[in-house]
C-alpha cells in the first residue's frame, strides 16, 4: 500500500531548524478558528437534546410519571456515550494513519446527519414503539461520529498552536463548545417563549434538529479547507514508504499511565461540564418547579460570562502552567458545591445565578486547560487514538451518564443535594489525577518538535 497523500501544511520557515518548526500565524489562526467553529456546531445539537429534554420525553416516551419520562429521555441521551469508545477507537487510530483533518471532516458529516435525522422522527403516538427506537439509533450514529471529534479537534489545534501560546489558543476550542451550547440553549429559551406546550410538544421542537443540515454543511466545508498539522505531515515524512499502522495494544498497553491521568482528568471535566450546561437546566425545571423560561435563561448567562473569561483563562495557563489552574477548579468543586447548589435551590433569580455563575467559572477552570493539557499527555505517534480512546471511555461511563445517574439518585434518596456530592466525588478524583500529571505549558509536544511562531 502506497503512503497517504497528505497536503504539506505552509510554513513561514521549513528552512529546518532542524530543532524547531515556525508556522505561519494566520494559517494557525485559520486552523483554529475551523476545529472550533467545526465543535460549536457539534454541540449546538447536543445542547438541544439536553436543554428541550422534558418536552422530548412527552413526545417519545409517554407516561403519567414526569421522572420516569425524563430518565428515559436521558437515557437515551447516555446512550450515545455507550458508542463513544467504539467511535473514538475507530476514528483516533484512523486520524493517526491517514491525518486528521480527513477525520474531522467525515465526523461532521456523521454528527448532521444524526441529528438532522432526529428531526424527521414520527412522535410515539403516531408510530408506537418505533419512535423511541429510530430516536436510539439517531443518537447512536451521534455518539459514534462524536468519538472521533474532540479528540481530533484538540489535537489539531494543539499540533498547530505555538507551544508558549498553545493554552490560548486551545482555549478557543471549548469557546466554540460554549458558544453551540448558547446557540442551542438560546434557541430552545426562544421558543419555549413564543411557543405554547403544546406547539412546542407537536412540531416546535423539531426546528433546533432540522438546524443541523445547513449547519452541518457550513462546518464540513471549514473543515475542508483545513490543512494537515505540521506535527502530523512530520510523522509522514519519517515514513519512507508507507505510514505503518500502530496497534491498538501500543495506543493503550503502551500509554497506560497516561491514559490513567486522561481518564481521570476528563473525569472532573465531564462530569461538571454535563451536570451544570445538560442536567441543570431540567434539575431547575423538573425537581426545582422553576420556571422553564427563566430557568434557561440563567443558564445561557452563565455560559456567557463563561465565554467572557475562556480566553483569558487559556491564557493564564500559559503563564502559570495547566496544573495550578485545574486544581483550582477540583479545590473550588470540592468546597463550593454544596454552598452553590443550597444557593440554587432557594429559588430566586438572584440566588439561582450566584450558584449557576460559581459553578461555570469553576468550570473554566477545566475548559481553559483540557483542550491543551490532554493532547500533551501522549506522543504525536499516537495521540489521535490514544487520546480518543481515553476521552471517550471517560465520558461514556462518568460524563454523558451523570444526568441520569443524578437523576435516578435524586429519585431513590429524595436528596436533592445529589448534584453537589457527586460533583465533589468528581472533584476528588480530578485533584488525583492533576496531582500525578506532568506540566506542559510552554513544552514542546512529546514527540514533536518545539512549535514557535513566526
Amino acid at each position: 500500500m502506497s503512503a497517504p497523500t497528505v497536503t504539506a501544511p505552509r510554513y513561514v520557515s521549513l528552512t529546518k531548524t532542524p530543532d524547531a518548526t515556525v508556522t505561519d500565524p494566520a494559517l494557525v489562526r485559520r486552523a483554529v478558528k475551523a476545529a472550533a467553529l467545526g465543535n460549536a456546531m457539534e454541540w449546538f445539537d447536543f445542547g438541544v437534546y439536553s436543554y428541550i429534554a422534558v418536552t422530548l420525553g412527552k413526545v417519545f416516551f409517554p407516561s403519567g410519571n414526569p421522572t420516569a419520562q425524563l430518565l428515559s429521555t436521558f437515557g437515551a441521551f447516555a446512550a450515545a456515550f455507550l458508542v463513544r469508545p467504539l467511535g473514538g477507537m475507530v476514528f483516533g487510530p484512523l486520524g493517526d494513519r491517514v491525518g486528521r483533518q480527513k477525520v474531522l471532516a467525515f465526523t461532521m458529516i456523521m454528527m448532521a446527519v444524526g441529528t438532522f435525522a432526529i428531526g424527521l422522527i414520527p412522535s410515539y403516538a403516531t408510530i408506537g414503539v418505533g419512535a423511541p427506537l429510530l430516536l436510539l439509533v439517531a443518537r447512536l450514529v451521534q455518539g459514534f461520529s462524536t468519538g472521533g471529534e474532540y479528540a481530533g479537534a484538540s489535537t489539531f489545534i494543539a499540533e498547530y498552536a505555538p507551544d508558549r501560546r498553545r493554552g490560548f489558543l486551545g482555549s478557543w476550542l471549548e469557546f466554540g463548545t460554549l458558544a453551540g451550547y448558547v446557540g442551542g440553549a438560546g434557541l430552545v429559551t426562544l421558543m419555549t417563549a413564543l411557543l405554547s406546550s403544546d406547539q412546542l410538544t407537536s412540531w416546535g421542537w423539531r426546528i433546533p434538529f432540522l438546524i443541523a443540515g445547513p449547519m452541518g454543511l457550513i462546518g464540513l466545508y471549514l473543515r475542508m479547507r483545513l490543512e494537515e498539522t505540521p506535527a502530523f505531515a512530520a510523522e509522514v515524512e519519517k515514513a519512507e514508504s508507507n505510514r505503518p499502522k500502530v496497534p491498538l495494544r501500543e495506543m493503550v498497553a503502551g500509554q497506560w499511565k497516561a491514559l490513567l491521568l486522561c481518564v481521570g482528568l476528563v473525569l472532573v471535566f465531564n462530569v461538571t461540564d454535563y451536570m451544570l450546561l445538560s442536567y441543570m437546566p431540567s434539575y431547575l425545571t423538573s425537581v426545582l418547579k422553576y420556571d422553564a423560561t427563566h430557568g434557561l435563561l440563567v443558564v445561557v448567562c452563565v455560559m456567557a460570562l463563561m465565554m467572557i473569561v475562556q480566553p483569558f483563562a487559556g491564557a493564564l495557563t500559559d503563564r502559570v502552567g495547566r496544573r495550578p489552574v485545574i486544581a483550582a477548579g477540583c479545590a473550588g468543586f470540592l468546597l463550593l458545591s454544596v454552598p452553590a447548589l443550597l444557593l440554587i435551590r432557594q429559588g430566586s433569580l438572584a440566588a439561582v445565578g450566584m450558584g449557576m455563575g460559581a459553578l461555570g467559572l469553576l468550570l473554566v477552570c477545566f475548559t481553559a486547560s483540557m483542550p491543551s493539557a490532554l493532547p500533551a499527555l501522549f506522543p504525536t505517534r499516537v495521540r489521535y487514538g490514544s487520546l480518543s480512546i481515553g476521552f471517550n471511555v471517560s465520558v461514556s461511563l462518568f460524563g454523558g451518564t451523570t444526568p441520569l445517574v443524578v437523576t435516578a439518585l435524586i429519585g431513590a434518596t429524595g436528596n436533592l443535594m445529589m448534584p453537589a456530592y457527586y460533583m465533589m466525588a468528581a472533584a476528588l478524583i480530578g485533584g488525583v489525577a492533576v496531582w500525578y500529571m506532568a506540566e506542559s505549558a510552554g513544552r514542546p509536544l512529546p514527540g514533536s518538535a518545539p512549535s514557535l511562531e513566526a
